[in-house]
């Protein structure tokens, strides 16, 4: 390999032209790159086992806790995209679906990379400080209780779309309380990340939702 980078080559007509050099310098930097590039591909396929939150983490205490809230959101506006007749109920319905269910597969994952089980054996809401103010009859802020979860499955109509309105906007601020806790809490770029994507997101719901009020017919 050195020999051609230093000598020259005959050209075609005969004559002598030095052939294109590749110095040391630029052989180095590619394997530079390439041990750079092995070295980061290893320390990847280490990080969930080197630096993964632990079982009572804040993070995991978030991601176990916000999945659960998560599933309540989806399970909703599902209930009310299937009977909502107004477009924009049923497409802001459509959209908290489709995102939170999305975000709960990321969360899921994040679990499995931490070998961690989706339950653990913290209470909820441990992992914030002087949460018990948080809960109420065990549901987690913003939380629907089991008789507003029927009420929403039985109304119709306006009546419904409104009762799913009021539901979800309180769901999403007790969401985003949450989100903007851990985004204290943890140095976790990721859940850092992912919270203060939840955070933005429902707060253009909310907004979202404050509008639509305003428009759908009285009961």
């Amino acid at each position: 390999m050195s020999s051609a980078t230093t000598s020259s080559e005959p050209s075609t007509d005969g004559s002598e032209e030095p052939a294109p050099r590749r110095g040391p310098g630029t052989l180095w930097l590619a394997l530079a790159i390439v041990v750079g590039l092995t070295l980061g591909y290893a320390a990847g396929l280490l990080t969930p086992t080197v630096t993964a939150p632990g079982d009572d983490s804040v993070e995991a205490g978030f991601v176990r806790d916000m999945s659960t809230h998560h599933a309540q959101a989806v399970e909703m506006a599902m209930i009310m995209h299937t009977k909502a007749q107004d477009d924009q109920v049923a497409s802001l319905a459509a959209d908290i679906a489709i995102t939170q269910q999305g975000q709960i597969g990321t969360m899921s994952a994040w679990l499995r990379d931490w070998n961690l089980n989706p339950t653990g054996e913290q209470p909820r809401m441990a992992w914030m400080p002087n949460s018990q103010g948080s809960l109420t009859n065990g549901l987690m802020p913003g939380m629907a209780t089991p008789e507003q979860l029927t009420q929403l499955r039985s109304a119709t109509g306006v009546e419904a779309e409104r009762l799913f309105l009021d539901l979800m906007l309180t769901h999403h601020l007790g969401g985003i309380h949450m989100a903007e806790e851990v985004v204290d809490l943890s140095d976790n770029e990721d859940i850092d990340w992912l919270a203060g994507t939840m955070v933005a997101s429902q707060q253009r719901e909310i907004q979202a939702i404050q509008v639509i009020k305003t428009e759908l017919p009285a009961n």
